[in-house]
């Protein structure tokens, strides 16, 4: 089963769409590792969700706090019960345990749950500094575009 992008999980930032479309990658990458039991595949989606929960947070947070988004903290509380989620996948993984099933699980309702609603929450806040502030945006998108 492969999951598509949709409209329906876009943020209407197109930086921020591009790196949440990673996930979906993540989730179809997983399905393949699963189908095919590779467990040197679901090791290499781990240490990306890894690395993508320590880069995507960060830069979306940083975007929240220069919109002045009023519940920044509630948000970052979030993806750091996330992030932690992640890790300690990891370690189950580490130690020889199967995490396939429920890290798949877990990234499916991360992206329906959190990046359709408290993502798209943020968005407009964000939006509205962007276009304010337009060096921003053209910096985001030599950077991240």
């Amino acid at each position: 089963m492969y999951w598509q992008w949709d409209p329906s999980l876009s943020v209407g930032i197109d930086v921020i769409d591009s790196q949440h479309k990673r996930i979906v990658e993540y989730i179809n990458e997983l399905s393949d590792a699963m189908g095919r039991k590779d467990r040197t595949a679901v090791g290499a989606i781990l240490d990306g969700m890894i690395d993508y929960t320590l880069t995507h947070f960060t830069f979306e947070e940083s975007l929240m706090e220069r919109a002045g988004y009023p519940i920044l903290r509630e948000h970052k509380l979030v993806h750091e019960s996330f992030a932690k989620r992640m890790r300690e996948h990891k370690k189950h993984f580490t130690d020889g345990g199967d995490v396939t099933r429920q890290l798949f699980a877990d990234l499916q309702m991360w992206l329906t749950n959190h990046i359709k609603r408290d993502d798209k929450d943020y968005a407009l806040s964000v939006r509205k500094v962007m276009e304010e502030k337009s060096w921003i945006s053209k910096t985001l998108l030599r950077l991240f575009g």
